[in-house]
């Protein structure tokens, strides 16, 4: 089974998890930790096999590639992408604009957009960084590493 292709917004919150260096690896267990760092996401990850496994929300209730595993992918080098772009997103409270917009993603895409804006950073080159990220997750075209998991309680 094959995960589905996540929102473009799935993508600008792996980059700031990459950029505030939310990612822990302690001998086999792989932890993505939350914006609040309140709670933590599990990652399960086989190359050989394509597939890939989080315990996140998107994943487990939508079947997309959640952000954990889009920014485990980025850490490992399975997808590129520019630092920069990643700084730019650092301090961003994404669980909360999430939740003042009710997760409406384009309203909170056009607040971090405008937000790249504002740090003097090209909006054009950001979106052109966003899409040929879209692009690699879709030429990964990732598996479902065994059974999907619940997510973790907590905010």
């Amino acid at each position: 089974m094959k995960w589905k292709i996540p929102p473009k917004i799935k993508i600008y919150e792996a980059l700031w998890t990459i950029a505030d260096d939310r990612i822990e690896i302690i001998d086999d267990e792989i932890r993505i930790y939350s914006s609040s760092r309140n709670k933590f996401y599990n990652i399960w990850y086989d190359d050989k096999e394509n597939a890939i496994m989080t315990n996140d929300n998107g994943s487990f209730w939508q079947s997309y590639l959640g952000y954990p595993s889009i920014a485990y992918l980025m850490y490992i080098g399975k997808i590129s992408y520019n630092m920069r772009f990643a700084e730019a997103l650092k301090w961003i409270a994404w669980k909360d604009i999430n939740q003042k917009f009710k997760n409406n993603w384009e309203k909170t895409e056009e607040l971090v957009n405008n937000i790249i804006s504002q740090k003097g950073l090209s909006l054009s080159e950001f979106l052109g960084e966003i899409e040929n990220i879209m692009q690699q997750i879709q030429k990964l075209d990732m598996n479902l590493l065994g059974k999907k998991k619940k997510p973790p309680k907590g905010y």
